[in-house]
Parts: structure tokens; C-alpha cells; sequence
């Protein structure tokens, strides 16, 4: 008897359980919820509460904070898809007059652009978004803290400046277009910019007493864009299996990857701990795997929400306190007991359905001066690149259609590949952004940069 693939078993589930349960009690939250994707399907919902007999479910919404930040990309990157913006683009270019008009759009996505990280009092998260009408009001008299573009600091003001990109590109209040563009199309029906029932209350903790105060649910305004939204652990685990595979209706998958790449230098404390910024994805090495998601907080609540994608696990947690669970690593935590309990199980390999004869031909051994390479041609139809012992650089192309290759990642990401033909049409050496690579080392046949030896390869002398 075999287990059906969308289940997990009893140990695993219990295992869940258990984490939740220790990250509602030690984080004293008065009530924390989880749900757990592998396989592009929700296989676990769980919940902790202190309301006897009464725990939130799936459909229970929640406020998110910052993981609003990641929705806010995806419009920017359609935006970029539809050649209507390049993400190198001066952000004056398509908002004018704002004084920060030098800063790109991948700036602002990655928290490059060097401005605060928060706006001038009052402490926006606890006071009416009235209060900051326009965006002067949101940056402030001194809007930067560092020199554009040189590290990476946070900053919830740039983010209310991709909200007024998106604005000012649509003709359209940001909240519709993420509504029509990416909410709808995604089916995120629980998602949305003000509370709709059932959604919890937030809550504020006394820090040394087991006793609560509700905090207070501003609507922000012109910070919107940063930090808004409600939504459901149902939807975020949809949202979640987008952010892993992409969606054409609404972003390709080639254009959510490009999400999961670091666009912005960590400081020597985030590299130490294996964390980097992607474009509004947070990327972080634990437990010996790659991770993509982000965390969200406003006063009474918090939210994470982490993606394995090698594993093909997902998990999100939200709770309604100002603080006590760690929930970003709580769902951290949810995707390796899934990941090392039950391994994910691999495809059938199959072979390619057509042999493109010409990339056939470059398949085997190359030789990068004396470094032994392999290139393999896989089924999806790539080349990749790979040395056959030691350390090398190695790489996945793609091609071009003319017979060159790009590389997709790794130190030659964007370079060329270029196989080069002799005369009589036999490829003669592989061209890979000025570097060759011939069948045999140091090949007297092809065009080694800095000739080769006529006495050839010799013993001791």
C-alpha cells in the first residue's frame, strides 16, 4: 500500500503540529495559524489559539505588513514585461518631482536606493495614513540615509514610491490595480486592503504580565503599497505556489525568478548569517537549503511566509501579536520537517522528445586550459556546464535560436556561448566570453590565446 503523494503521514503532520504549538506557548500569541503547500497543493492547515474551543482557520484573515511588499513587485515587473519601464530606469523618469527622482526602480525594489527606512513621525504604523497625503509627506525633508545604491537598507518610503509608479503607469489607485491584475486572476478572493470577515484582532502582549491590549488597524494610506493588506494563510499558500512556479496570466515564470536572485549586497553580519534581498523576496540559507519568502509585521500582527523551491514546499504562519513568535522561521521550520521527513520524489527521467543534432554535437569533454569540463545537453533543452572534478565554474545556457547559448546563472550569467566551426563545418573550439575551451587541452588546432608550445607536452627536463 503506498501512501497518495498529496498526503503526508501522521508523523510528519504531528511533527507540525508540534512546532505551532511550542511558537504559540513560548511566544505567548493569542492565536497563531499555519498552512503548509508541497506539490502546488495545500497537504496541511493547523492552528493554536487561546480562545477555548474556537481556533482561526484557513480563511481567517490576518494583516501581513510587509509581505504587501512582494504583491507591489509583481505589478512593477508586469510593468517591466509590457515595455512599459525598464528596471534601470531613473524613477523621474515616470514619477517626476518627487526629489528622489535619481534612484532606479531596481533600487527601490531591492532597498538600494539608499532612503529611510521608515517616514518622518508619527510612527506611521499606528497613525492614520491621512496624516502623510502626499509623497513629500511620506519622504520627509531628508529622505536619504545613504548614497544611492551603494548597500542595502530597508526602506518602507521606497515601496509607497513603487505604489505611486504603478499609479501614475495604470491611471488607476494602486488597490485596483492589484485587485484586477493580481488578486482576481490568482483566485486571492481573501486577500484584500481592509479587513473582511472573519479576520482576527490585533493584539499587543504585555511583555511581563499574560495580559493583552488591542492595538489599533490604521488605514495607511500612501504607505499602503508597503505594508496594507490582509489575507489568509489559504491565500498566501496560493500566492506562494505562484512566487515558486510563476503564472502567465499574471507574471511568467522566467520573471518570478528573477525575483529569487540577490539584487542587493548584504551587510557582513547578513552574509555571515546566509541572508540576502532579492526583488522583494528575502533570501536566506538554512539547513542546508535555499529559501525565498518574506516576513511581515504591523502593530497586533505577523506574518511569514517561506518557499523551498528545490524541496517543493511551502509554508506560511501568521499570528496577532505585535511580537513574540518568530514566524518566519516558525514557517522556516515547517519546510524542512516536510523537506527531511518526506523527501521530495523525483519525476521519472524521460529522455528529450527531439535531438537537436547541431547541440548533440558539443555534448562531452571540453578542456578550459587544462580544467576537464563536461557539457551535457538535459531534456528541457539547455546546455549545462560543469567541471568533472574540483571546484570549477559552471553554468546553464540557453539558446539563442542562432546557434549561441546564454548563460542563466553563475559566473557566466549573460555571457555568450559561442560554438566556432572550422571550415569544414567540424566545431573546433567552444568561444564563452573570450574564454576557450577545446576537445583536448591546449589544442594545437584551435586558437589558444597565447599560442601553444611547439615542443608540446614533455616530462622533466
Amino acid at each position: 500500500m503506498t501512501t497518495p503523494h498529496d498526503d503526508l503521514l501522521p508523523g510528519t503532520r504531528r511533527a507540525l503540529l508540534h512546532r505551532i504549538a511550542v511558537a504559540q506557548s513560548d511566544g505567548r500569541a493569542p492565536s497563531l495559524v499555519a498552512t503548509v503547500v508541497r506539490g502546488g497543493k495545500t497537504v496541511w492547515n493547523g492552528a493554536r489559539t487561546s480562545v477555548e474551543g474556537h481556533g482561526p482557520d484557513e480563511n481567517v484573515q490576518y494583516r501581513i505588513g510587509s509581505i504587501t511588499k512582494t504583491f507591489t513587485a509583481v505589478l512593477v515587473l508586469r510593468l517591466r514585461d509590457e515595455g512599459l519601464l525598464d528596471l534601470g530606469d531613473p524613477l523621474e523618469k515616470h514619477v517626476p518631482g518627487t526629489g528622489v527622482g535619481e534612484v532606479t526602480i531596481s533600487q527601490l525594489l531591492s532597498h538600494t536606493g539608499g532612503l529611510a527606512a521608515e517616514s518622518p513621525a508619527p510612527w506611521w504604523e499606528r497613525t492614520p495614513g491621512w496624516l502623510r497625503p502626499e509623497l513629500a509627506d511620506v519622504l520627509g525633508e531628508q529622505p536619504f540615509r545613504h548614497p544611492v545604491g551603494r548597500r542595502y537598507h530597508y526602506s518602507n518610503p521606497g515601496y509607497t514610491l513603487l505604489g505611486a509608479l504603478v499609479e501614475e503607469l495604470r491611471g488607476a489607485p494602486w488597490e485596483e490595480v492589484l485587485r484586477r491584475e493580481v488578486l482576481e486572476p490568482l483566485g486571492l478572493h481573501r486577500t484584500s486592503a481592509r479587513a473582511h470577515a472573519p479576520h482576527a484582532g490585533g493584539w499587543a502582549v504585555h511583555p511581563w504580565a499574560d495580559a493583552m491590549m488591542p492595538e489599533p488597524a490604521e488605514d495607511l494610506g500612501r504607505m499602503a503599497p508597503a505594508g496594507q493588506l490582509w489575507s489568509t494563510t489559504g491565500d498566501l499558500a496560493r500566492f506562494a505556489v505562484f512566487l515558486a512556479q510563476g503564472d502567465d496570466r499574471v507574471l511568467s515564470a522566467e520573471s518570478v525568478r528573477e525575483m529569487h536572485v540577490p539584487a542587493a549586497p548584504p551587510e557582513a553580519a547578513e552574509l555571515a548569517s546566509g541572508f540576502a534581498y532579492g526583488l522583494a523576496l528575502q533570501i536566506m540559507h538554512r539547513d542546508g537549503r535555499t529559501l525565498v519568502g518574506h516576513s511581515g509585521s504591523l502593530p497586533g500582527f505577523l506574518a511569514g511566509l517561506v518557499i523551498s523551491v528545490e524541496d517543493d514546499v511551502a509554508a506560511v504562519v501568521l499570528s496577532n501579536c505585535t511580537s513574540g513568535p518568530p514566524v518566519f522561521t516558525v514557517a522556516a521550520d515547517l519546510v524542512r520537517i516536510v523537506a527531511e521527513a518526506e523527501p521530495r520524489i523525483p519525476e521519472p527521467w524521460r529522455p528529450m522528445t527531439e535531438v537537436d543534432q547541431e547541440a548533440l554535437e558539443l555534448a562531452g569533454e571540453w578542456h578550459w586550459g587544462t580544467q576537464v569540463f563536461g557539457l551535457r545537453l538535459p531534456a528541457d533543452g539547455g546546455l549545462v556546464l560543469g567541471p568533472l572534478s574540483g571546484a570549477g565554474r559552471g553554468a546553464r545556457f540557453r539558446a539563442n535560436g542562432d546557434g549561441t547559448w546564454t548563460g542563466l546563472d553563475g559566473y557566466y550569467a549573460g555571457e555568450l556561448l559561442r560554438p566556432v566551426r572550422r571550415p569544414d563545418g567540424a566545431v573546433s573550439h567552444l568561444d564563452l566570453g573570450s574564454f576557450v575551451f577545446t576537445r583536448q587541452p591546449y589544442d594545437e588546432q584551435a586558437p589558444v590565446p597565447g599560442g601553444v608550445d611547439p615542443g608540446g607536452w614533455r616530462g622533466v627536463q
